[in-house]
Order: structure tokens, then C-alpha cells, then sequence
């Protein structure tokens, strides 16, 4: 089997890609990296994580994602408070546990969802 040699950006419709750059780049300890038109994009300071790139559309999201970001975490509680500060919203409020894992739901400033998970 040949090498693969594709890997993975991520893309976000939004309607402020501003807006989410910055509060990306807080959230995760990324940096802006470029714009073009309707495009902003993210990478981090260190590692290999994927680049992530919002794209700014008209419609406001209606909506579940299909895909979420999930963050891992040391102290999922004081890492959703240190988010929330950016702005945030908690959509639980307690940690769910299942199947031997435990994450809190939020959404960022524009509601798309993500989860902060237990390492």
C-alpha cells in the first residue's frame, strides 16, 4: 500500500471569522497564520495539530454541526471557565459521563458546538 502523504485542515463557515480567529487562537494556543477574501486561517504555535480555516458566509448557522471539535483537558471544569471568559457558552451544566468518558458541551461565540474532554 502506498504512503499517505494528505493531512487534514479543518473549515468553518461562519459569519465573523474575525471574531473566531481570535477566540480560537486563545482557546488553543494558536496563531493567525493567513487571509484571503472571505478566508482566515490558524495553525498552532507548536505541533503538528491540524490548521484550522474559517470561511465567512452569509447564513447564520441554523443547525447541529455535523462535526465538533472535541479539546482534551486535564481539568475539564476549569478549562470550560477559562473558555467562557473568552466567550464560551456551557450547553451542559455537569459533565456527562459515559462509556468510561467525561466532557463538558459549549459552544463558541458564533454557537458552533465543541467538547471539552477529560484527558
Amino acid at each position: 500500500m502506498p504512503a499517505v502523504s494528505a493531512r487534514i485542515e479543518l473549515v468553518l463557515d461562519c459569519r465573523d471569522p474575525d471574531r473566531l480567529v481570535a477566540f480560537w487562537c486563545a482557546a488553543l494556543g494558536y496563531r493567525e497564520f493567513g487571509r484571503a477574501g472571505q478566508y482566515r486561517s490558524i495553525v498552532p504555535d507548536a505541533g503538528d495539530s491540524p490548521k484550522l480555516i474559517f470561511q465567512a458566509v452569509p447564513e447564520t448557522k441554523a443547525v447541529k454541526n455535523r462535526m465538533h471539535l472535541d479539546l482534551i483537558a486535564g481539568d475539564i471544569e476549569a478549562e470550560a471557565e477559562r473558555l467562557l471568559a473568552l466567550g464560551a457558552t456551557r450547553t451542559s451544566a455537569e459533565a456527562i459521563s459515559e462509556h468510561g468518558a467525561r466532557w463538558i458541551t459549549m459552544t463558541d461565540p458564533e454557537g458552533n458546538e465543541f467538547c471539552i474532554c477529560a484527558a
